[in-house]
């Protein structure tokens, strides 16, 4: 029993670190600092303090921050759905993969030339580099949702080139040999990785929705808990088949995104607070791995300085610009999104690959990434709410809702149906009596700005309005909330 006590404190000190971390999210908008990297930064200056802290083996930082972007990118995708990728899929897809690509081309040939580093050193930091982060877009934005078109793309992306970005290292890491040998190498690597994921991912996730509708369980709080293990399942899976297994884990939350299932409000919301112990986990243990002392002695601050901010005002812009010319949107937002490229977590796990294979100045590339992820999250990440406000980008503040009306039923409820009113649609302006849903469908419930509207035939429908609707088959029904009609603006 003489252990009790110690292991008491610390079990304090981690709730108290795990409670100042929660609350970090109020600071950081006082303060107008993005939560990372008050994680980042609070846990390099702990190590710091308390050299036992920074005792942990990269490899075991690796696999936790694993996990948690595993955890991370399946909320990920489930909060876009399939409705939504389905609108941008074609410019997802193509930004995430080339935009990642002629990133990381770009930042090899600079840190080669102009910084001396060895073309292997090189092309892998630019690797590392490449990807953006949905965990810092989202804690940037805060309670504010990017409206429009350019919102699923900016998330879209940061979902999809983490998965093409990880591919690519690993297919790197893995090449031997020079030339046009390693060249194949890689590039065989690279598409094996993303075609195994996705097919892991499309087929996981449908078997993972048949499981989540057709198989009951005992309690209800272990229907958040199967899907998270059917999740990592996933993951685990086409990594075990030599593909991507985060491509295969955000495609499978996609497909899960807008299926109903039982319980799926408490399947959600139990997987965004995970996502959100994840970020506070991954950046907490990534900047334990990172000594101060060294980065300010070895010259590694300097190099990361340059190539951040030239990655934010030259590569991405220019670059990442090209691949986005053929892309429908407006300058404001194409600026948005170029300027919106955070970067994150895995670019710092990515750095953790590079140190784990062993190379020539991997701690030198390690410390640079930090250093660029550091800039991007403080500066780019500080900057982007007053960037949305000077481009008149449209924000919709999402405020939470800690209370809830529902109803609970044994079996799925026919012909009940749930949709948000989109602007421009048959719905948004019409009252309840004139909306063109036949007579067999009743309007029993709307929602608007977390409020219930009394439904009366005189009731006027609003765009951003939650509408409950029973209908036993009505045709269209869906078009007429979530479709713009063709004389809309």
């Amino acid at each position: 029993m003489t252990d009790v006590e110690p292991f008491g404190r610390v079990i304090l000190l981690i709730a108290l670190i795990g409670m100042l971390a929660v609350l970090s999210n109020r600071f950081g908008e006082r303060l107008r600092i993005p939560a990372p990297a008050i994680f980042l930064v609070g846990a390099a200056a702990a190590a710091e303090v308390w050299p036992r802290l920074g005792t942990v083996q990269v490899a075991t930082v690796e696999k936790i921050v694993t996990v948690a972007l595993a955890v991370i990118l399946f909320d990920g995708g489930m909060h876009i759905g399939r409705r939504r990728f389905r609108s941008a899929a074609g410019a997802t897809v193509w930004l995430g993969v080339a935009g990642t690509l002629v990133t990381a081309a770009a930042l090899a040939v600079l840190a080669h030339y102009a910084f001396g580093i060895d073309w292997r050193i090189a092309m892998l930091l630019g690797t590392a580099l490449a990807p953006t982060d949905p965990a810092v877009v989202f804690s940037v934005l805060g309670k504010r949702e990017v409206a429009g078109r350019s919102g699923t793309l900016l998330e879209g992306e940061s979902g999809a080139n983490d998965p093409v970005g990880i591919a690519l290292m690993v297919a790197l890491l893995t090449a031997s040999g020079g030339g046009l040998s390693a060249a194949g190498q890689v590039t065989l690597e690279f598409f094996q990785q993303m075609a195994i994921g996705a097919a892991v991912g499309i087929a996981g996730g449908m078997a993972l929705l048949f499981f989540m509708r057709r198989v009951p369980l005992p309690g209800a709080g272990l229907y958040a808990l199967r899907v998270l293990f059917g999740a990592l399942m996933i993951y685990g899976l086409a990594t075990a088949a030599h593909g991507s297994g985060f491509l295969a884990v955000f495609a499978a939350g996609i497909l899960l995104g807008d299926e109903r299932a039982p319980y799926k409000r408490e399947i959600e919301r139990f997987h965004s607070s995970l996502a959100s112990l994840g970020e506070i986990v991954a950046f907490t243990m990534l900047g334990l791995t990172i000594r101060l002392h060294d980065l300010l002695d070895g010259g590694a601050w300097w190099i990361g300085l340059l190539l951040a901010v030239a990655l934010a005002f030259v590569i991405r812009p220019v670059f990442a610009g090209l691949v986005l010319l053929p892309i429908r949107l407006g300058w404001r937002e194409r600026a948005f999104v170029l300027w919106t490229g955070l970067k994150g977590a895995v670019p710092i796990l990515l750095g953790s690959f590079i140190l784990q294979a062993g190379l020539k100045d991997a701690r030198r590339a390690y410390e640079i990434i930090f250093v660029v992820v550091l800039f991007s999250v403080i500066v780019q990440g500080g900057l982007v709410p007053a960037l949305a406000h000077r481009l008149r980008i449209p924000l919709r503040t999402v405020e939470p809702e800690p209370w809830s009306l529902g109803v609970r039923f044994q079996e799925e409820p026919e012909g009940l149906h749930r949709y948000q009113v989109v602007a421009g649609s048959a719905a948004d302006g019409a009252t309840v009596g004139d909306l063109p849903c036949g007579e067999d469908a009743w309007v029993s419930f709307v929602i608007r700005e977390g409020r219930l509207v009394p439904v009366r035939g005189d009731t006027e429908m609003r765009a951003g309005d939650e509408v409950l609707v029973l209908a036993d088959d009505v045709p269209h029904l869906e078009a007429v909330f979530t479709q713009k009609t063709d004389n809309s603006p």
